[in-house]
């Protein structure tokens, strides 16, 4: 669940960050102005993917960071092993949407006070974040640790998984700091125009959990455990490498190690336009439940094609990440500068362009998936049901991709309520109700 946002490199970004009238740049930007991309001049599609394009190469080491667990369980240990760290995952992302959420909101501030010039609110949002960060994070970590067994059996997790999945989610949760730690890093950093830094740290993170899924459990065979500790690890390395780096190389940041206080009303911003973000990703992360529950009802055979199929279908939805962050900065940027005729043509042009690249990848996904799959199992029933999973559904992925691009635009604009509403329905009212009444129906494989 790390949040991928790009690695360092060189953009030649030598204009202003902030175009809100005369000079009211903040001169501290130019320090690390070359790995920032100002959105509220030059091309819309141009500045989105320089944007994006980071973020991309980001989302495919991160998925390439939950696909090397899959990869090492399936080869290692058996179809049960799977169906464990499969059906784990939702109590920890629960627990951590509503705060990866506010990570988000604090992006789109961050964004929006660059665009108005402000460095004191910028430094405020920073400084407040990471007494956010650890307030929160560490009696997450105790909760779910007490409280991730009775979510897992609430979720009617198959017997023959519930201990593998019991120790997966109580090893992952040790590493709750690192990765909220790193989320929100990532989120100031792509509020300043910056998605390249922390590709880098993220290539670090995820050549570090490779090595210790490979040490921990192909040499040592500790199984789960040692896919869980290598996981827990690599998110407290990619947090630590995102502190040195942003007090570093963007110091206009003022980024403390430690809490330092916080300041109210950067804190009442951060709640009120972040808050309803990690609802909203709280709501779907339930409805994901009620899901999974469905899913762990037709056996583990079933839940681990579902877990290998998403990681193959993962790939085409790459675009659909990056180019929905890098709409959320744009509206943000461009409403703080009052660039209204810019908000408008990106609009309708990024959600298009983002719809469009999802058709592309979905459709040659479901034509080629079946060589794909033969690398995570070669168990022919696990591969019928992956393979059934993403030709029904991946062909259709781009019109899940220009709504998100759209809400993300409103959400960059401090309308979280819209998307909230939105996902609301197209859950709890079309989607749940739609996969229990096929699965009543007699249909279960294909409620998905």
């Amino acid at each position: 669940m790390i949040v991928a946002t790009g690695a360092v490199s060189s953009y030649n970004v030598d204009k202003k960050i902030c175009h809100t009238g005369g000079d009211r740049a903040m001169p501290s930007y130019r320090k690390s102005a070359q790995a920032q991309v100002d959105m509220t001049h030059g091309s819309v599609l141009g500045r989105a993917a320089l944007f994006a394009l980071p973020i991309c190469a980001g989302n495919i080491l991160q998925l390439l960071y939950s696909t090397v667990d899959t990869l090492v369980i399936g080869n290692f240990c058996d179809t049960t092993a799977l169906a464990s760290v499969a059906t784990s995952s939702q109590p920890l992302e629960i627990l951590l949407c509503v705060f990866v959420g506010i990570g988000s909101g604090i992006s789109i501030l961050v964004s929006q006070a660059v665009g108005r010039a402000d460095h004191d609110q910028l430094q405020k949002l920073v400084r407040t974040s990471v007494w956010l960060l650890f307030a929160a994070s560490l009696p997450l970590t105790v909760i779910g640790f007490l409280l991730g067994p009775w979510m897992l059996r609430l979720m009617q997790v198959p017997a023959d998984a519930m201990p593998g999945a019991v120790l997966y989610l109580r090893i992952t949760m040790l590493g709750i700091l690192g990765n909220m730690g790193y989320n929100f890093n990532a989120g100031l950093l792509r509020g300043i125009g910056n998605s390249s830094s922390s590709l880098l740290l993220l290539f670090i993170s995820c050549a570090a959990n490779i090595v210790l899924d490979l040490v921990l459990t192909g040499a040592l065979g500790l199984g789960i455990g040692g896919v869980a500790a290598a996981t827990a690890i690599a998110l407290f390395l990619s947090w630590i490498c995102s502190i040195f780096y942003i007090r570093r190389r963007c110091t206009e940041l003022a980024l403390p190690i430690l809490p330092c206080g916080f300041d109210a009303g950067a804190l009442r911003q951060i709640v009120r336009i972040g808050l309803p973000l990690g609802l909203n990703s709280a709501l779907y992360s339930i409805g994901h439940i009620f899901l999974q529950v469905l899913y762990n009802l037709q056996g583990s055979v079933f839940v681990a094609g579902c877990s290998v199929a998403g990681k193959v279908g993962g790939l085409a939805n790459i675009t659909v990440t990056s180019l929905s962050q890098a709409t959320s900065v744009f509206a943000g940027q461009n409403l703080g500068a009052q660039s209204y005729s810019r908000l408008r043509r990106g609009g309708w042009l990024l959600p298009a362009a983002s719809g469009l690249l999802s058709l592309a990848g979905g459709l040659l996904m479901a034509a080629c998936c079946r060589p794909l799959l033969l690398l995570f199992t070669q168990d022919e029933a696990v591969l019928a049901f992956a393979v059934r999973y993403i030709r029904v559904v991946l062909p259709f992925q781009w019109c899940y991709a220009a709504f998100n691009a759209i809400m993300s635009f409103a959400n960059g604009m401090g309308e979280i309520r819209y998307s909230t509403i939105v996902n609301i329905i197209l859950l709890w009212g079309v989607r749940i109700p739609a996969s229990y009444l096929l699965a009543w129906l007699g249909y279960g494989s294909y409620a998905m």
